[in-house]
């Protein structure tokens, strides 16, 4: 039989995961079957799912189709109806190994009970699967999982359950044998990474793991952090910044506004002074630190000025790179409930958000020219440099190395070197 097919959609973390059941799903001999994570962030990607397992099941006649991730978790009815699906099977299943020693295929196709999704919010602890290096170059490395933050626009804590946290110790132990096997970045990632430790003894602090793992593993040449909640963002954490060189210049922001009125309608923990004084006092600390963001555009009850405020936060809190998201009412979120804008609206003022974004990534790349980066190889032709920019090579270089380079110029998108 064949070695299951897998697709992954949404976050990285999802990604994470997917590799994750690769493995157990080899280890337990699954083979012949098709496997779907899905995202839930918004019903676009819910969409997306349903589109995804019917393309799947086309290619692959015959095979079970099991389906898992966020969407499968907040929705399992929504996929158990679909007459390609096998399985429905929860976030916190889809992450321990005796479920995929009892998804052997061919006893699936027989199965009656098409849903095994149980209560994520009752589930205490991160799954205790960790992989040695998912990524070719650089591995990231699930610290965190769940959400505590009721976010009125978000179905995720739903589709993830509470925070929970890898201890301290486990974290470092497994950055160790990933540097010990070649890899010269690591990537923490989570899904509200900033509330690492609140359930640990001791309550820990973010800050305090990236300042520990630096200390206990000196090999590592480059940690970096995904997407935290600035307004989170604790004394260590800003310590790390300013005095630690191997703590890559590059931070992901929850923004998703830069209206007041907006923020508190999303149910944000931050105010717009809050996201523009954190990029400052960071940028004081690391001056050639660069902020990607996360913005909503359309809101519900969003005005045109209201849009403006979130329109002048590119410039405000000098954002380099704009992950632009035109609202998605979430069935069953209290933003669904709230008087809409009016779709071609959204979608235009979605356009002038990453118009902005566009410039403010422009003006960043002309800026590097004449500059050396030190850049990690992601391929003979293409790797990032400490901010996380995408440098083009004008020849083939040695794949997961750190190199030295000079900008020579840019495509509008990337660097080239």
């Amino acid at each position: 039989m064949s070695a299951p097919v897998f697709s992954t959609l949404g976050c990285r973390l999802n990604a994470y995961e997917t590799e994750a059941m690769r493995e157990m799903a080899e280890a337990a001999g699954l083979s012949g079957a098709v496997v779907v994570n899905t995202c839930a962030v918004t019903a676009e990607a819910v969409r997306k799912a349903r589109q995804e397992i019917r393309r799947l099941s086309r290619e692959n006649p015959g095979a079970p189709v099991i389906v898992t991730g966020c969407a499968a978790q907040t929705e399992p009815e929504t996929f158990a109806a679909m007459p390609e699906v096998t399985k429905v099977i929860g976030n916190h299943e889809k992450m321990l190994p005796e479920t995929w020693q009892t998804l052997r295929a061919p006893d699936l196709i027989g199965e009656t009970e098409k849903i095994r999704v149980d209560d994520i919010m009752s589930v205490k602890e991160t799954a205790g699967h960790l992989i040695d290096g998912f990524g070719r170059h650089r591995a990231y490395v699930q610290v965190q999982n769940g959400c505590d933050h009721r976010c009125t626009f978000c179905i995720i804590p739903y589709g993830r359950g509470n925070s929970r946290s890898v201890p301290a110790g486990v974290v470092v132990e497994q950055i160790k044998r990933l540097v010990g096997r070649g890899f010269n970045e690591v990537v923490l990632t989570g899904v509200d990474l900033t509330s690492w430790g609140a359930d640990l003894p001791g309550l820990p602090r973010l800050g305090d793991l990236v300042m520990r793992i630096l200390r206990l593993v000196p090999d590592l040449p480059r940690l970096r952090i995904s997407s935290i909640d600035s307004i989170e963002a604790d004394e260590n954490l800003m310590l790390a910044i300013a005095s630690e060189s191997r703590l890559m210049p590059h931070l992901h922001l929850s923004l998703q506004a830069g209206d007041d009125m907006i923020l508190k309608r999303m149910k944000r923990r931050h105010l717009r002074d809050d996201a523009i004084r954190f990029c400052e006092d960071a940028r004081k600390l690391r001056p050639e630190i660069v902020f990607g963001a996360d913005i909503i555009a359309g809101f519900p009850t969003e005005t045109e000025a209201m849009f403006e405020n979130s329109l002048k936060l590119v410039d405000d809190c000098g954002l380099t790179f704009l992950h632009v998201f035109p609202f998605s009412a979430r069935k069953g979120t209290p933003a669904a409930r709230m008087p809409a804008v009016k779709g071609p609206l959204i979608k235009e003022r979605a356009a002038r958000l990453r118009e902005a974004g566009d410039s403010a990534l422009t003006q960043h790349l002309q800026a590097q020219i004449g500059r050396v980066h030190r850049v990690l190889t992601e391929g003979p032709r293409l790797g990032r440099t400490e901010q996380f920019t995408e440098v083009a090579f004008d020849h083939d270089q040695p794949e997961g190395a750190l190199m030295e380079l000079r900008v020579t110029g840019h495509d509008g998108q990337r660097l080239v070197a």
